[in-house]
């Protein structure tokens, strides 16, 4: 996940009142992932990199993230109704999602932290960063895995650079 315009809104507000609205958001998330089976890997400024499938496999693994991501932006949009409700600004979030094999660990000398690295953590970063706010983005290797049992849209091939142009899905809901 990762907020839309963060820099910005930060330099709006107070230090206290940004530290107190990512930790009541990312606390949330955490109740959302342990929910749902997901492993917290770590945040990174405004983003949330959560996993499933880790660190004990789980076949359930993308449907699993893909009703966590649901939760995620459900949540974040009733947060944002009452803010406006408060006069503040939205805080607007983009998702993104996609299922592969990753490496995971713990390297270096000093503040030892679980991570993961590999392919599948870039595609999803690519995900997140084409997706609009207030969106899930999908790749098609999630796509595959969870297509019976949720909405989901076809949004375009996104070109990613490097990657190439990659099929991106939007997560609607859940089926019911």
């Amino acid at each position: 996940t990762d907020f839309k315009d963060f820099t910005h809104l930060t330099e709006q507000a107070e230090p206290r009142a940004v530290i107190e609205e990512l930790n009541d958001h990312f606390s949330a998330f955490d109740d959302i992932a342990v929910r749902h089976g997901l492993e917290k890997i770590k945040t990174i400024g405004d983003a949330y990199l959560c996993v499933a499938g880790l660190p004990e496999r789980n076949r359930a693994h993308a449907p699993n993230a893909c009703a966590a991501a649901i939760d995620i932006r459900d949540y974040i949009a009733r947060a944002n109704a009452n803010r406006e409700k408060m006069g503040l600004p939205r805080w607007d979030m983009r998702i993104g999602l996609h299922s592969g094999g990753v490496v995971a660990g713990v390297v270096g000398k000093n503040k030892f932290t679980y991570d993961i690295w590999g392919d599948a953590v870039n595609v999803a970063a690519l995900m997140e960063a084409h997706a609009e706010p207030g969106q899930i983005l999908l790749s098609k290797s999630t796509f595959n895995q969870v297509r019976d049992q949720f909405d989901l849209e076809f949004r375009e091939e996104a070109d990613t650079g490097k990657k190439g142009l990659i099929r991106c899905y939007t997560l609607e809901g859940r089926k019911d």
